[in-house]
């Protein structure tokens, strides 16, 4: 096949609408479903980041993309009980590795994730389909799919559950086109290929990675590398906590991306653990109502007449000091970041929530200021030399 007609753009006006290539087939059959454009932009990028993970760490790798970036990216590290817990993994599922890359991809922006589009490296088997089964998601795409698993994922969406199957040994041209205002731009493929040689150039007092830290700056170098820029990435045990995208200032960058992995920190604090949900609630307006519990704003769910709407028992406030001390147990987490930090606020937001090591190009006229930063959190940071911008 070498094209597939699709029902509109990135937007219904947006008509016609076509995915194809100019030589030889597509490297992707349609299972089950109908794509849309911005399916199949999540579905190619994700693709290529899983397929990276999985080269680099030797694990089975997910991710959960929206609007062409990663909401959330894993290798399938076991799970802890309270990660089962709060990623609402159902007792009953034995997971597999790659179930658990799901699981992790899936639980740590659950918000950013609704209705996502799923990549896979591995083959869907049917412990990772049953766990998709119950998140609202509009399609994934895989280098396969096991009987079992294909037939519970073809019963979501009423039947029109979009999967899709890569060539998993199909390499784009070396050069590659898009047009922008009728205008067409063209540039080398990003072949670029992120291991433990890009860590060899530590700039800090502090010189040494552990071979966990290692790994989880080399997926926080390969989910930049798909993550629409400005991003930086914050990464523990294996999978992204936190991701920021598409801002145009470095530091929102890293407070969003912290922001978020605080988010993830506060929800397996024993009080967010204790809350009492009112029966049948659905996941999203659970997700919601966590959120805007652990934000500054939870007076929207504690509110009289609304907390009953939500919980079975009213919960006391998560004051800013309990959270504070909550989040200062967080620690070994690393943080990756798609070009230099030019001043030392972005290490000083980063050390807030438990970065112990960094990897970045560098490059700034104030790399000084930032590794005196470093130095005094004893933060170990390498400099990598490679930017990671993608738009």
């Amino acid at each position: 096949m070498k094209q597939i007609e699709l029902k509109y753009g990135c937007n219904p006006n947006q008509k016609p609408a076509r995915v194809f290539v100019e030589n030889g087939d597509l490297p992707i059959t349609v299972v089950n479903g109908r794509p849309g454009y911005i399916n199949l932009l999540d579905a190619l990028n994700g693709w290529q980041l899983v397929k990276e993970l999985k080269e680099a760490t030797g694990l089975p790798a997910a991710t959960s993309f929206k609007h062409v970036s990663p909401a959330g990216a894993a290798v399938g590290t076991p799970l802890s009980d309270t990660l089962k817990e709060i990623y609402f993994v159902d007792p009953a599922i034995e997971l597999t590795p790659l179930a658990s890359a799901y699981a992790r991809a899936r639980g740590a922006d659950r918000m950013s994730s609704f209705g996502d589009f799923i990549a896979l490296s591995d083959v869907c088997d049917t412990a990772t389909a049953k766990l998709i089964a119950k998140e609202v998601s509009d399609g994934i795409i895989a280098p396969g799919y096991d009987n079992e698993a294909l037939e519970i994922l073809k019963s979501k969406k009423k039947g029109a559950y979009c999967i899709i199957q890569i060539d998993p040994s199909y390499v784009p041209p070396a050069t590659e086109t898009k047009q922008v205002f009728g205008v067409t731009f063209e540039q080398g493929h990003n072949f670029i290929k992120l291991d433990e040689s890009t860590l060899a150039n530590v700039v800090t007092e502090a010189k040494n990675f552990t071979d966990e830290q290692k790994r989880d700056l080399i997926i926080s170098q390969i989910v930049l590398k798909y993550t629409q820029s400005n991003s930086v990435c914050y990464v523990k045990d294996g999978q992204a906590i936190g991701i920021g995208a598409g801002q145009q200032s470095r530091i929102h960058c890293t407070r969003l991306a912290g922001d978020k992995a605080d988010k993830w920190w506060l929800r397996q604090s024993p009080k967010v653990r204790s809350l009492k949900f009112v029966a049948g609630i659905k996941r999203a307006d659970r997700d919601n109502a966590i959120d805007v519990y652990t934000g500054e704003e939870y007076e929207d769910v504690l509110a009289e007449g609304k907390w009953q709407q939500i919980f079975a028992e009213k919960p006391t406030v998560f004051t800013r000091e309990e959270k504070r001390e909550w989040l200062s147990k967080n620690t070994d987490v690393a943080l990756g970041s798609d070009a230099f930090f030019p001043f030392g606020d972005n290490i000083e937001r980063a050390h807030k929530s438990g970065v112990t090591v960094i990897a970045q190009p560098g490059g700034s006229v104030r790399d000084d200021n930032v590794i005196e930063t470093c130095n005094k959190y004893g933060i170990a940071m390498a400099f990598t030399g490679i930017r990671l911008f993608h738009h």
